[in-house]
């Protein structure tokens, strides 16, 4: 199983900005020596020795991943936001070309749905995609967001064989089981669990937790414990998740003791405030680490999502 992501950011896009670039290329200035351009291996590793945040981004696109199975050229999708632009532009260049997609949707918000008129794969004849979500309504959703006087491209210009699954309970892809859960969100929010050869990985995307979600319940343990990876809304640090109570996101470190609390193996930070700078989501990488290690959790791994960023299982 390989999980790549090609978007990151949450409620909207947030690409870098001029001053942005400006203000990183004076703070790599300022730390160069001469001994550092006397040679190419030397630039090389003054560049290395850069933080991430100065050398490389942390990426604006809103959010989408996808998972691959070897041997199954069937894409999995989780959202629609820009991200999904990149994925299809990589995807076109693949031989041989995948000519199915499964696609999944934890709702229909903007961030999740805004990228999809610009999946070039949508576009061939000979792709079938496969729509599903756990909420009604999702091709009426799709439609409106194409729809006049929004965007000038019907969703049936897209000429690929289009189907629309209205999901009722765990099923099979393949040899891929999947299931879902409601999580905490205005409008709803729906959770995803992914299986393959005795690994799983969740996307949770858009919740605000709870303590309900901590309860070792049937619900909550068959879904959660013992995860592999999760990939988890962690957008607010704690008094930014206190201020913005039931805005339907959740702070850094409640994320750190909720994947504790279900012994997952691998939390991926995800869904970025888009004023958040680089910077500042590289300290909360940082801060996330120094929570795990005062909580006195063994054996957890903690990462920041990142566009690009790929794990395998």
């Amino acid at each position: 199983m390989l999980i790549r992501f090609w978007g990151v950011r949450g409620s909207l896009p947030s690409p870098i900005l001029p001053s942005d670039i400006r203000a990183r290329v004076s703070a790599i200035v300022s730390r160069m020596v001469p001994e550092d351009i006397e040679s190419a291996e030397s630039r090389e590793r003054f560049l290395a020795g850069l933080p991430p945040w100065l050398y490389g981004t942390v990426g604006g696109n809103s959010l989408c991943l996808s998972v691959d199975i070897e041997g199954f050229n069937e894409p999995i999708i989780f959202d629609c936001g820009s991200g999904i632009r990149e994925m299809g532009i990589a995807r076109n260049a693949v031989r041989p070309a995948s000519l199915q997609y499964h696609i999944f949707f934890s709702h229909f918000h903007w961030d999740h749905v805004l990228g999809f008129p610009f999946f070039g794969p949508g576009y061939n004849p000979s792709v079938t995609l496969d729509f599903y979500s756990p909420k009604p309504g999702l091709e009426d959703c799709l439609r409106a967001t194409m729809a006049e006087p929004y965007f000038p491209v019907r969703l049936e210009t897209m000429r690929s064989k289009k189907r629309f699954h209205l999901l009722e309970g765990p099923f099979c892809i393949g040899p891929v089981s999947i299931a879902f859960k409601k999580m905490s969100h205005p409008g709803d929010s729906y959770s995803y669990a992914v299986s393959h050869n005795g690994k799983r990985f969740i996307y949770a995307t858009d919740t605000e937790l709870s303590m309900a979600d901590f309860v070792p319940d049937e619900g909550n343990t068959g879904f959660f414990k013992d995860a592999d990876v999760i990939v988890l809304d962690s957008q607010y640090t704690l008094g930014e998740a206190i201020e913005k109570f039931s805005w339907g996101h959740t702070a850094f470190s409640l994320a750190v003791e909720f994947a504790a609390n279900w012994g997952i193996k691998h939390l991926v930070l995800f869904h970025h405030d888009p004023t958040y700078d680089d910077r500042k989501l590289y300290g909360i990488l940082q801060s996330a680490r120094w929570y795990l290690q005062r909580l006195g959790v063994k054996g957890m791994e903690i990462s920041l999502a990142t566009e690009g960023l790929e794990i395998s299982l």
